[in-house]
């Protein structure tokens, strides 16, 4: 023990040298640090610190901090956008190359990035490109000026933003050019008044973070503008429920679509799933109900406040999530009739452009779309605070945001997204991201090929 506090002290003083070696000889920093060697290399492995990194293998640092953090906390630990978790199937895919067998497209060449949301809709939802912002609700997660700039900023994109699960804000209408309104599994959100300025609504059942579950946010965590617009009283908690209120049945869900079409007008309404097991039936259920869209989320999207087992050990994979639904979709041939919306954990261009190759029509982002709308901003908080500081509803420096500066850099993020998809389509030989099919990719894992239904790269291959 006391070799150790000896080796902790030769550390300090290894260190303070290596920052100020000025006032530390050549010969003291060497004496030091063949001090330090010394101890480790000989020292009994009961008694030596090395003993602490080979403890430390054992776990990733991830696991070592949270199993301290639910050692130390009365009740569950919180991620603040997620967990961790990435698969590699989409790495695992690449695209063709033109050249001779066929040609690159002109590079002068327009290329539509155009998509419809629920074709078939009364008032159908038109956004310039095939990427929109996922739910992330004010209060629950993100302030309102975080809102705001998303809205601010897809809007300049030619794209729509997600109310998330959290209270309606008129402040998000009024900047966003298109809204989707979520109709979810809490008590706020569903007056007519609300609902007749939605662009399109969307039946949130669940997502690959959270699952289906619920939660409660604590009274004493509400404030009292918040309060007020979720309708709640004084001391009473904010609660998400398992289960959307009055739909326990798939003849529920029809009737509430039907009645959600009629009293809008006809915008697009859809549902949102997490994909499981049996995602097949979910999305059965989901078409018969009359639906004009349907978001499929994979295991690795991002959410606030949710418990690590459910985002590190519920649902399927993104890649697997949009490739089984796109079977279903061939199918029962409902391309163009019903819109596929993918999400969870995508973040690239490639990422988004390998989605629509597998069938999906559109993706949506959450956690690249927090990260773009912060940008530099975070400089404000780090390195003594954590960035999620800025941007949630309880964070210490929220304040220090600003609204246009956010929305121009997300702007900038989706613009510069948007441009490398288009010379990606180029150098397809295609002139529209919806052009864009399995006959463009190929993969290297057996698995991905079964899976997705798209070729091998070890054999010869034509059209």
């Amino acid at each position: 023990m006391k070799n150790n506090f000896n080796l902790f002290k030769m550390l300090g003083l290894g260190t303070l040298s290596a920052v100020g070696g000025v006032f530390v000889s050549r010969k003291a920093i060497d004496f030091i640090s063949d001090k330090i060697v010394y101890l480790i290399m000989t020292e009994k492995f009961s008694k030596n610190i090395w003993e602490l990194s080979t403890s430390i293998q054992r776990f990733n640092p991830n696991i070592l901090v949270e199993t301290e953090l639910r050692a130390h906390t009365k009740s569950f630990i919180e991620r603040p956008i997620g967990g961790p978790r990435r698969f590699k199937f989409l790495q695992d895919i690449f695209f063709n190359i033109a050249q001779l067998e066929t040609l690159p497209t002109i590079r002068e060449t327009n290329i539509d990035t155009s998509v419809v949301i629920g074709p078939q809709a009364k008032q159908p939802l038109h956004l310039t490109i095939p990427i929109l912002a996922g739910g992330m609700g004010y209060g629950l997660a993100l302030t309102e000026a975080y809102k705001v700039a998303i809205a601010k900023g897809t809007s300049i994109a030619g794209t729509a933003t997600n109310t998330g699960l959290g209270p309606w804000l008129e402040s998000e209408r009024k900047a966003a050019k298109h809204l989707i309104v979520q109709y979810s599994r809490v008590n706020w959100n569903k007056e007519e008044y609300i609902l007749k300025q939605s662009d399109a609504i969307e039946i949130q059942f669940g997502h690959g973070a959270n699952a289906g579950a619920g939660k409660t946010k604590k009274a004493e965590k509400i404030g009292k503008k918040l309060r007020k617009r979720m309708g709640l009283r004084k001391g009473q908690d904010a609660v998400i429920h398992n289960r959307i209120e009055g739909v326990n049945s798939e003849k529920d869900l029809k009737s509430l679509v039907d009645y959600l079409k009629d009293i809008t007008g006809g915008v697009p309404v859809g549902v949102k799933i997490g994909a499981g097991k049996y995602v097949e039936g979910d999305l059965e259920i989901a078409v018969n109900s009359g639906a004009d869209f349907v978001s499929v989320d994979g295991g690795e999207g991002g959410t606030h406040g949710s418990l690590p087992i459910l985002e590190d050990d519920f649902g399927l994979p993104g890649m697997i999530a949009a490739a089984r639904a796109a079977k279903f979709w061939a199918k029962h041939d409902l391309k163009g009739k019903v819109s596929l919306l993918v999400g969870g954990g995508i973040s690239t261009p490639g990422e988004c452009l390998k989605m629509l190759a597998l069938g999906a029509d559109a993706v949506y982002m959450g956690t690249a779309i927090l990260f773009a709308v912060t940008h530099t901003q975070v400089l404000k908080v780090v390195p003594f605070e954590p960035p999620p500081e800025i941007a949630y509803y309880h964070g210490k420096k929220s304040g220090k945001f600003n609204i246009d500066k956010g929305a121009k850099s997300l702007a900038r993020f989706l613009h510069a997204t948007v441009y490398e998809m288009e010379e990606a389509v180029k150098a397809l030989g295609k002139t529209s991201t919806k052009e864009v099919s399995k006959e463009d990719i190929v993969t290297i894992n057996k698995d991905v090929a079964e899976i997705a239904g798209i070729d091998l790269a070890f054999h010869v291959l034509k059209r």
